[in-house]
């Protein structure tokens, strides 16, 4: 069994697949360790495990979103692009996606999995309510009773158990305008990237590291805002483009100009495709919003390393939250997405030169992709990860949902 990717096989292939809570729970007791799988789109072995693998293929449920309350709840192996289809027939909508529709919602909030967008926070923000069962086999319930139990527990890093119903805030239904500019000298964008983000409802900007060029520019706007014809001297694409312009643009989400559903313009990719260049590897790094101009003049300085090494990197804005294992808590931030050419002897020490030049700005490691952080280093990118490893211990006193992973990031 292997990942999305194909770059990690797992160290089991022992699979259950329960059809109720009550089975679920018994599979956790049964077991010595365990994982969920949903989408399997992590890079690294975070859902790895020598034990029990659990397929949440049976908990697949969508309620009728609730006006009152403005909440949809779901089973756990609900994907984004599903929920999205059932919500936007209902009317309604979720604040922002990911670029890729096809991963589980359960799963991407555990690693504060994000989209972008200034004003946006990642979707973890938009939890209100989970169920999990935890490594004693109990079902435990949080909700916004206890505001603060909760925001510690949404991105959970797969070490509390297995989350089998979420309850979301969702808002009604909105359309989206999609327009990709050509040529943004890099320059230039790193002198005004924070007024670059807030542009539009969501912005990316991609280079490819071949010249001293962000080669596209994904500005997302609301339907009703004016038409944006230029982004400081960047003029707008005259054909679809893929963040790969070598490739066809067939299955990317709609651009040039044209007003659609929310679902169909905030994904970078459409749901019935495969959004992948082939075999890739991804890595990504968060710094504050403040720092990212700085940060990313730094790793200009890699560009002739980097080109022969990368498909493209992605350079994204998220929302402060209030979430304390979110790369985002208490800050603005900047991603920057590196999707890496299957070459992971030669990726492997990029990474820790990346890792090494970003120090002075204490980045965030994605928690779902590549990185070769210690633990220390990774505890003071997030200070909160100690008061996580205690709350995470006393949801699975025997370590049902602990494995290497875990260990390196908590630090044995």
């Amino acid at each position: 069994m292997k990942n999305w990717a194909g770059n990690q096989t797992y160290s089991t292939d022992l699979v259950e697949a329960p059809e109720t809570v009550e089975a679920l729970q018994q599979v956790i007791r049964n077991a010595t360790k365990v994982k969920p799988h949903g989408s399997r789109h992590s890079f690294n072995t975070i859902a790895d495990t020598t034990g029990t693998i659990i397929s949440l293929e049976h908990f697949q449920n969508i309620s009728e979103p609730d006006p009152e309350t403005r909440t949809v709840t779901i089973g756990g192996g609900v994907r984004y692009g599903e929920l999205a289809v059932k919500l936007q027939e209902s009317g309604w909508a979720l604040h922002n996606l990911a670029s890729l529709p096809h991963i589980s919602v359960a799963g991407a909030i555990g690693t504060a999995t994000h989209g972008s967008g200034h004003r946006n926070g990642n979707l973890s923000t938009a939890v209100v309510g989970l169920k999990l069962v935890d490594g004693l086999g109990e079902v435990q319930t949080l909700d916004e009773s206890n505001l603060e139990e909760l925001h510690s527990r949404i991105v959970h890093i797969g070490a509390l158990g297995v989350i089998f119903e979420l309850t979301l805030r969702i808002q009604p239904t909105f359309e989206i305008r999609q327009t990709v500019f050509e040529n943004l000298p890099f320059e230039t964008a790193i002198q005004h990237l924070a007024f670059i983000g807030q542009l539009g409802y969501s912005v990316s900007l991609f280079t490819r590291w071949a010249g001293p060029v962000f080669e596209q520019v994904w500005l997302k706007s609301e339907r009703d805002l004016p038409v944006q014809n230029d982004v400081l001297g960047a003029k707008p694409a005259s054909r679809k483009l893929h963040p790969l312009a070598e490739l066809p643009a067939e299955n990317c989400t709609d651009q040039l100009g044209v007003a659609g559903p929310w679902h169909e313009r905030l994904a970078h990719f459409k749901m019935e495709f495969t959004p992948s260049a082939g075999e890739e590897l991804q890595s990504e790094y968060f710094v504050s919003l403040d720092d990212a101009p700085s940060a990313l003049a730094t790793l200009s300085a890699l560009a002739t390393y980097l080109e022969p090494l990368v498909f493209v990197t992605e350079v994204r804005f998220i929302a402060a939250d209030s979430l304390p294992m979110s790369p985002a808590y208490q800050r603005d931030v900047v991603g920057i997405h590196f999707t890496w050419k299957p070459l992971w002897d030669e990726v492997k020490p990029m990474l820790i030169t990346i890792e090494s030049l970003l120090a002075p700005f204490n980045p965030c490691p994605h928690f779902g992709k590549l990185f070769m952080l210690p633990a220390e280093r990774i505890h003071e990118a997030y200070p909160r990860l100690s008061a996580y490893a205690e709350i995470a211990a006393k949801h699975d006193p025997e370590g049902k949902f602990r494995n290497e992973f875990l260990d390196n990031v908590f630090g044995k």
